[in-house]
């Protein structure tokens, strides 16, 4: 088996020949991420030594990731970081080479997905590539809290920051823009979700320097508005009259949102086979919350927060489209148990 070789190569730090035989026949055996990371039987064994020469430089650092800030054993993550972070990292690399200029990588994915983990773990691998990482979040973008209370005065609806309408797409937008056109240093947005008892604010910015790679992530990156006739039979929570009021107006803040979504380069969405997995996890994550001793929401408390973002953007209408739209390059399936069920190019 694949995992118990890696698991020896995380406890010794060798890689042996009859390991590679073994790695190369099971990339071709999974035919969709051999298309995805561009493996055949021609090339498949140069793509098993670079990616092996890669695992041993980006060891040392993940094994600190994942016990100091993941609190959890290396070994867990090992397989996910051989089939999908390592050569999503190289092929990511590969196109920022080809474009010549600041690549931008869009991760649309809603909560309990990982798009934070692979942010930050693409991030280790492509620095050991030679390449400088920005990791940029959807929530750096928030309108200040100020601005947000203004906003809240308007619309009594906004009663959570998250949705459309809460960011500054002009901040986006000018970042983005200085990025792309190779500008040095540029001046990172960044938010403390703690300010304000949890409501958030922004908070200094981060000064970077010669970006060669932006890692854009957030829970509606990349995503278009749809015809507002959708509403008119949308699935629960949208239920009455004031939730279809409110799922409109989300729809039309979201035209918006697309000059940002252009300035993307590429961008792959990690898929839950259920959006209903994301309620779970959440719960999940809160009872972990309380049982170290810091404050959570109960199970009601929660439902009604996961209700308020899918009415503003319910992930069957909004999400599931994607999966066959131009717009989404690479699709990561996640399993209930946060696994990696599948990795596919668009079925367009």
């Amino acid at each position: 088996m694949v995992s118990e070789w890696l698991n020896e190569i995380l406890i010794t730090g060798n890689i042996d020949a009859s390991w590679q035989v073994l790695a190369q026949r099971a990339a071709l055996a999974d035919t969709e991420r051999a298309k995805v990371f561009d493996i055949t039987p021609a090339n498949v064994s140069q793509v098993i030594q670079e990616r092996s020469h890669l695992l041993s430089l980006v060891l040392p650092s993940f094994r600190q990731f994942c016990q100091n800030t993941l609190q959890i054993p290396p070994q867990r993550m090992l397989q996910v970081l051989w089939d999908l972070w390592l050569p999503l990292g190289i092929k990511i690399a590969s196109s920022r080479q080809e474009l010549g200029r600041p690549f931008i990588q869009g991760i649309l994915g809603g909560q309990g997905t990982g798009k934070t983990t692979m942010s930050q773990i693409l991030s280790l691998i492509l620095q050991q590539l030679g390449y400088r990482t920005l990791s940029l979040s959807l929530d750096d973008l928030y309108k200040t809290y100020s601005d947000r209370l203004a906003l809240t005065q308007e619309y009594p609806r906004l009663i959570w920051r998250g949705p459309p309408g809460t960011h500054d797409i002009d901040l986006g937008l000018s970042l983005l823009d200085q990025i792309r056109q190779g500008k040095n240093p540029v001046s990172v947005p960044r938010f403390d979700k703690s300010a304000y008892s949890g409501a958030g604010d922004r908070t200094t910015p981060e000064i970077v320097a010669n970006v060669d790679i932006v890692l854009f992530e957030g829970w509606f990156v990349g995503v278009p508005p749809i015809d507002p006739a959708a509403f008119t039979n949308a699935p629960p929570p949208i239920i009455t009259d004031d939730n279809r009021a409110f799922a409109t107006d989300m729809n039309h803040q979201l035209s918006n949102y697309l000059p940002l979504w252009q300035h993307l380069d590429s961008l792959i969405m990690l898929y839950p086979t259920d959006y209903r997995y994301s309620l779970e996890w959440r719960k999940q994550a809160e009872k972990q919350m309380i049982a170290a001793g810091k404050s959570g929401m109960t199970d009601s408390q929660i439902e009604e927060f996961v209700n308020y973002f899918w009415i503003s953007l319910h992930p069957e209408l909004f999400i599931k489209p994607l999966l066959k739209s131009h717009l989404v390059d690479l699709v990561i399936e996640i399993s209930s148990k946060h696994s990696i069920k599948a990795i596919y190019r668009n079925h367009i």
